[in-house]
């Protein structure tokens, strides 16, 4: 691999304009493909073939009143006043009248006649139905709904929206997520030691970001796609795109700190070097990414493909673009001389010198540093066995948000089950005309028995009267357990139901959110199996060792439980919920800990990569096991460092994004790659590699010849050979420029 990379990167270095405008012109092609025939994100988070999603389609079929969005208009009476008032009921019913007049809206329900009035008559709610569904109700329209109530907002009432049709799309790009770049332009400024280079990861990385971007959004035009899976490709793809560009980078400028070393050699040999590494661990991502498919779930696997498809981007620009651009500023990316020594005559610390003291260190009493890491990660992970997986309610968005204003007059004039209601759906296709009152009838009277059931609306049926809809009141909240609870108690009464030749089905808006979650759940399994089995063998490529893979491993599950431990305690517990924005405590967000596992998967393998690359390179050369543990933190830890804190800050500036979903992932990845980096990476795996001494680099001869051998550390590049003074190839366009 090194080999063909340190050819292929003096090829890009001699056609950098080539490249460069290649480049240029796929930004500009993407960009405006993605900018002018992008298509429409969605809002819903759908499984097909669970329970709630089939109740929905034969709604679709055979009820498509019944399975339009829902906009519900929520009403609170000035204090001392009620909805009810002959002057507040005057005005809200002229803007219901004009809420029907909407384009989309195919009924306006009357709080008046539908018993959509609390019992003090201060709240009232209107649900407004729509021809199409939640996710494909425009903007527009709901604009158009706001200005319908302004003249009840001018009458003293306080007005908000909710219902599943009023789902927030997911944004990005706000002053926090720029705080986030800004920080890791000031880690890289640090870590490289020039502005000019601080500045080429940062411009590398938005390139790499913006075509998978936009690319993302102009597939959206073929693909149902979710909001946030553009997000996702947003953060991750500047994350490491900064960090791949920030290996490359470093390791040509500590080339070049030699005063003999060419500048095109520089670039060929960290290209092939670090550039290998970078190949090797966004393999890695792409791949543990593109394994979200394996949950079977359409919008996972969309989300995942969207990453990695932006993260493989960020590999070749890496690879091919960084190359070309640090051929046009050829001689000026070589650091300043260091001065030996300082003025009172002592020698100067020497680079690396605080990495060498870590690792000797750690490795002075490996047994007892590993034992505190780990009894410390599983007391983080602890909170991990209370994890209950959901969607947010709008409970968990913004206060200052509509939908969770909407949300808490609800609860407040209708109790904390009114905004989990569910739906039933009985398929009375199949039971005789005569029988199908009586059984609606019996299982009302069923569904109404349940402890935690507040009350049941009377049933509905379709046009044709085979499909019969009945609204189910809990008593708890969506977000609590009780109501997962009760979603399958209520289930359980499809056995009576079938008896009489129906079917019954619960739905609703809470009953996705908790198929969605079990859905999920009996992925995760199998997906950890797949990424450790994943992991055990990349590594045993990559560094033809059985133990180092293996410690790999055990270290990245450790960092999942730990991240996992630590958004249960804050998400779901409400701890530092003031700290971090946290609307409201609930369930873990379904999707994260596959997508976490999927991430951190391949962010802990970068590091793994990088810094145990260096420690078998010493080892190779020198053949001390101890020495080259000590050696390969000092030679990498900088830069480890560096690209952990920058992936820290990408990642924690996603935090205090509004969307919660958003903000619980960003939390989750940025904790988890702090943990990776370093307790799992620094600290945890000189001591291991300590303890096992030469074992680590052993291998069953039986297994050496059935794994390729794959050089990641340049061990069979060819002898460096500057170029000559005076050829083309050893001056910068700028020099070339004024020969000319």
């Amino acid at each position: 691999m090194a080999s063909r990379l340190y050819a292929w990167a003096r090829w890009t270095v001699r056609r950098r304009r080539w490249v460069i405008s290649v480049w240029i012109v796929l930004l500009a092609v993407v960009g405006g493909l993605g900018a002018s025939l992008h298509g429409k994100t969605s809002t819903e988070f759908t499984v097909p073939g669970v329970e709630s999603q089939r109740a929905q389609d034969l709604l679709k079929e055979k009820f498509p009143p019944a399975a339009g969005g829902v906009v519900r208009i929520v009403v609170a009476a000035p204090k001392g006043a009620t909805v009810t008032g002959p002057a507040q009921q005057k005005v809200l019913d002229d803007a219901l009248r004009r809420a029907a007049r909407v384009p989309g809206v195919v009924a306006v329900s009357q709080p008046a006649t539908s018993g959509a009035v609390s019992a003090d008559r201060t709240i009232a709610y209107s649900d407004v139905r729509f021809e199409q569904e939640a996710s494909n109700v425009p903007q527009s329209a709901k604009d158009a709904l706001s200005t319908a109530m302004q003249p009840v907002r001018k009458a003293g009432m306080q007005v908000e929206l909710g219902g599943y049709a009023m789902n927030p799309q997911t944004k990005a790009g706000g002053p926090a997520e720029l705080a986030g770049v800004v920080i890791a332009f000031a880690i890289l400024a640090v870590a490289l030691g020039s502005l000019v280079a601080a500045g080429l990861p940062l411009v590398s990385a938005l390139v790499g970001v913006a075509v998978g971007v936009l690319g993302t959004m102009f597939v959206s035009r073929f693909v149902t796609m979710t909001g946030t899976a553009t997000t996702l490709a947003l953060m991750i793809g500047l994350a490491v795109g900064i960090d791949y560009a920030l290996f490359v980078i470093s390791r040509h400028r500590e080339q070049l700190a030699d005063p003999e070393a060419d500048w095109e050699e520089s670039i060929a040999r960290a290209t092939a070097t670090a550039g290998s590494a970078v190949v090797f661990a966004g393999a890695t991502v792409v791949i543990a990414l593109a394994a979200l498919a394996i949950a079977g779930i359409p919008f996972l696997t969309v989300m995942g493909l969207a990453g990695a498809a932006t993260v493989l981007i960020a590999v070749l620009v890496a690879i091919s673009l960084l190359p070309a651009v640090l051929g046009v500023f050829g001689e000026r990316m070589r650091p300043r001389p260091r001065r030996r020594e300082r003025p009172d005559n002592r020698q100067g610390r020497a680079p690396g010198s605080w990495g060498l003291a870590w690792a000797r260190t750690v490795t002075r009493a490996p047994a007892a540093v590993l034992l505190v890491g780990v009894v410390g990660l599983l007391a983080v992970a602890l909170p991990a066995r209370d994890l209950r997986l959901g969607l947010p309610s709008y409970a968990s968005q913004p206060d200052t948000s509509t939908q969770h204003r909407s949300y808490d007059l609800l609860t407040k004039g209708f109790g904390p089950g009114f905004n989990a209601t569910l739906t039933t759906v009985v398929d009375t296709g199949h039971i005789p005309e005569d029988q199908r009152l009586a059984t609606v009838t019996k299982l009302r009277g069923a569904l109404a028995a349940d402890k935690d059931v507040t009350a049941v609306s009377p049933p509905v049926s379709s046009p044709t009267g085979d499909l019969t809809l009945m609204a189910v009141v809990p008593k708890s909240s969506p977000d609590a357990q009780a109501t997962t609870d009760l979603v399958h108690r209520l289930r359980q009464n499809a056995s009576a139901v079938a008896a009489a030749g129906g079917t019954l089905y619960v739905t609703g808006q809470t009953a996705m959110a908790i198929d969605v979650a079990g859905k999920l759940a009996d992925a995760l399994p199998l997906f950890i199996a797949v990424i450790v089995i994943l992991a055990l063998i990349l590594l045993t490529i990559a560094f033809r060792s059985v133990l180092v893979p293996l410690k790999a491993a055990l270290g990245f599950l450790l960092s999942v439980g730990a991240s996992l431990g630590a958004s249960v305690w804050v998400f779901q517990q409400g701890h530092a919920n003031g700290l971090l924005n946290v609307a409201a405590t609930g369930p873990v967000p379904s999707f994260l800990p596959v997508l976490l596992i999927g991430v951190l998967f391949g962010l802990a393998m970068d590091y793994e990569v990088f810094l145990v690359s260096r420690m078998r390179e010493h080892h190779e050369h020198h053949g001390d096991p101890a020495e080259a543990i000590a050696q390969g933190i000092a030679r990498s830890a900088r830069v480890v460092v560096a690209a952990a804190l920058i992936m820290v800050a990408v990642f924690g500036g996603f935090i205090f994004n509004e969307d919660p979903i958003i903000k619980s992932i960003g939390f989750a990845l940025a904790f988890g790659v702090f943990v990776d980096a370093f307790v799992v990476r620094m600290t945890l795996v000189p001591a291991v590699m300590a303890l096992v001494g030469r074992h680590a680099w052993r291998m069953p001869g039986w297994l050496d010849r059935l794994v390729p051998d794959v050089d990641i550390e340049g061990a069979r590049l060819p002898a460096a050979a500057p170029a000559e003074p005076g050829t083309p190839e050893s001056r910068t366009d700028h020099e070339l420029a004024v020969q000319i």
